[in-house]
């Protein structure tokens, strides 16, 4: 979804991939590969180019419509999630399963604690 967002947004503003890229300071190839889906910026890159573009971040991640700041209560990719979505998604589905009750175990934690 990242990369056909981003892909929109550009050309919606007539940018070239060569001028996007100048402007990121980053190369031609890497802006093809992310909308391509090859790579995923990082959350750093992530935030320049939701800023660069006047939209949330979890927007360009299609989690949201152009300029919805409401709070439905839809899970969105505020940087937390997308920076534990990095790093778990390559887990296998076993130990994907094993972080979910890890999860699960520090809210019932912090339940008890009132907090």
């Amino acid at each position: 979804m990242f990369g056909e967002r981003l892909r929109q947004l550009r050309r919606e503003r007539k940018i070239t991939q060569q001028a996007f890229a100048r402007d990121l300071q980053v190369a031609q190839n890497t802006v093809s590969n992310w909308e391509n889906g090859g790579r995923q910026p990082n959350l750093d890159m992530l935030r320049r180019i939701a800023d660069y573009f006047a939209v949330r971040v979890d927007y360009l991640l299609g989690d949201a419509a152009p300029g919805d700041d409401t709070d439905n209560g839809d899970i969105t990719f505020d940087s937390f999630t997308y920076a534990l979505y990095g790093e778990t998604r390559d887990l296998t589905e076993e130990n994907r399963q094993k972080l979910l009750e890890m999860a699960r175990f520090f809210k019932q934690q912090q339940e008890k604690e009132g907090k």
